[in-house]
């Protein structure tokens, strides 16, 4: 088409040209503008789906808010942002952007462990990527309003802590989280670089679980073949048997969320039964370019008819399925570190940024 007037050019996204920021609550408001041509650039794991967000904030006690940073017409960086109340709230989702007495907002994706609540693409690094969360805490004060006691940042890796540190800024290591660097060219290599121990223990494991016929194992992408509201039990039973961390905001998983969940093209499920058709163990994998994500792992009590040996073989599966596709590395969270470290996982260091309200936005 020719006549009109010429588009006007890109700034590169590093251009210091003023932040433009924008909060969606995914619940109502529609995916925002760009964000196909952003998740193209950044690869996001499934569980920024603007859908499946929308569906973990209507069931959330601390809701999601996405909040976008727009610059020269494109989104340039994205958080998630959980509203917290110091009090569990007696119902689910209550209103984000209405924030009546003390709340702090958490920078936080509260199912992908290890990773923080910031996207960014690649180009934006140093002191744009800096002036972007310094943009997004001042819009956070306009939008919550005088009871924001401040911002934590969860699961902040090396890379991005001197965009979030600064003055007045509370910076710790809180944990680590699993990181197996997948320089393998099969299962068998894999094997080989473990511990004797280790090694004759899998082998062990994994000949029993062949022979055991009264195990249907099953695994795939986007399953549409379970039942979310007996995997959903399972997840948060598994849960409840462990002590939950300090201030943990997650909410119970909803069996809705699983469901859009484990239909996802980018969620690989595995799941254990017995030949009675009930649900034993299961694992859920966030496959990524570079780095999928072993998330919910659950299972059965040995009082409850669990059976052993399931969590290593989920381990063995996830090392074959990444090394068959080229995945570079693959991470799975953070607890256990000793045992994923037999397993030839390394930990990564995750950081904690606490920013209180005087310093926000500076």
């Amino acid at each position: 088409m020719t006549g009109g007037p010429a588009a006007p050019a890109r700034q590169p996204a590093s251009a210091p040209v003023a932040a433009d920021v924008r909060i969606c609550d995914p619940r109502t408001d529609p995916e925002p503008d760009d964000w196909v041509d952003f998740a193209r650039a950044v690869r996001p794991h499934a569980v920024w789906n603007h859908a499946l967000l929308g569906i973990e904030a209507w069931m959330s006690r601390n809701p999601p808010l996405l909040a976008t940073v727009h610059q020269g017409g494109r989104i340039v960086a994205a958080f998630t942002v959980l509203v917290c109340r110091p009090r569990r709230v007696p119902r689910y989702a209550p209103d984000s952007r209405s924030a009546r007495g003390p709340v702090w907002a958490e920078v936080y994706q509260p199912w992908l462990s290890g990773f923080p609540g910031i996207l960014h693409r690649p180009e934006v690094a140093g002191g744009p990527l800096r002036e972007a969360v310094r943009a997004v805490e001042r819009e956070l004060v306009r939008a919550l309003g005088r009871g924001l006691l401040g911002v934590f940042y969860r699961g902040v890796g090396p890379g991005l802590l001197p965009a979030v540190e600064g003055g007045g800024r509370i910076s710790r290591q809180t944990d680590s989280a699993a990181v197996l660097e997948n320089h393998f060219e099969g299962t068998e290599d894999w094997l080989a670089a473990l511990s004797k121990s280790r090694r004759g223990g899998l082998r062990r494991q994994q000949r029993a679980l062949a022979g055991d016929s009264s195990l249907v194992v099953r695994g795939g992408a986007g399953r549409t073949d379970l039942d979310a509201a007996v995997v959903a039990r399972l997840i948060n039973a598994h849960r409840a048997r462990f002590p939950a961390p300090p201030l943990d905001t997650r909410s119970p998983v909803a069996a809705s969320y699983v469901d859009a969940l484990v239909r996802h093209p980018a969620v690989h499920t595995l799941t254990y039964h017995d030949d009675g058709g009930r649900l034993l163990a299961l694992n859920t994998m966030l496959d990524h370019p570079v780095t999928p994500v072993k998330q919910h792992w659950a299972a059965l009590s040995r009082a409850d008819g669990g059976r052993p040996n399931l969590y290593f073989d989920a381990y063995v599966r996830a090392v074959r399925w990444a090394t068959a596709h080229g995945r570079p590395r693959v991470s799975a969270g953070r607890g256990k570190l000793d045992v994923k470290a037999s397993l030839g996982f390394a930990p990564s260091p995750v950081h904690g940024v606490l920013v209180p309200r005087p310093v926000l936005g500076r």
